[in-house]
């Protein structure tokens, strides 16, 4: 998937000079003038990071913000002020932002920040896409393996969850190597790993 840098100011002049500065570096650059047009366009397959202006009439970068986490869109948040207010650059990096750049930004500070932005999303992505498999794994187990699965990650061995579940060991290790299986698990540690991550 191309990722792509969104620029969201309602100065054009800006907008234009960091389209021109972005492309001329070799990045894929979208312009919005507004937040609303920026929202109505970004879904969670929006891939890339926006430079977002803080002051803006209507809709501020913080509102925008604030509207992506709402929305499920974890996309990462350079915001760009022309004013540099500490309380709001505090609050910015609270919900989530990654950097906040005073106006006039000196262009290699910015691309640097964009290419450190780039590559946070690919990594998010990459976790995402690990999760949902986890899931999708993990709904092909029955309910018994399910509740196998949870005690073994647990740290109960196959005496003790047999006694829980009034089964036979020799049961429990059959559904304990079918969650492994099914999993795709090679370890007890790699599937208490894909535990953790199908629980946060």
């Amino acid at each position: 998937m191309t990722q792509t840098v969104y620029i969201v100011d309602d100065n054009q002049v800006i907008r234009n000079a960091l389209q021109q500065l972005l492309e001329i570096s070799g990045f894929t650059a979208k312009s919005y003038a507004d937040g609303a047009s920026f929202l109505a366009d970004c879904t969670e397959q929006c891939s890339g990071c926006v430079l977002l202006d803080m002051a803006m009439p209507e809709m501020s970068g913080h509102d925008v913000q604030v509207q992506l986490r709402e929305h499920d869109i974890h996309i990462p948040i350079i915001f760009l002020s022309g004013h540099g207010e500490v309380p709001d650059a505090v609050r910015a990096i609270q919900v989530g932002a990654v950097d906040f750049l005073q106006k006039p930004v000196d262009s290699t500070t910015l691309l640097a920040r964009i290419r450190q932005s780039l590559a946070l999303d690919a990594e998010r992505r990459k976790k995402r896409i690990l999760v949902d498999e986890i899931r999708q794994r993990y709904a092909m187990l029955s309910p018994r393996e399910k509740e196998v699965m949870t005690l073994v990650v647990d740290g109960y061995g196959n005496k003790e969850i047999a006694r829980k579940l009034s089964l036979s060991p020799r049961t429990v290790e059959v559904h304990r190597n079918h969650v492994m299986y099914k999993m795709g698990a090679k370890n007890l540690a790699q599937l208490v790993r894909m535990s953790a991550n199908f629980h946060s």
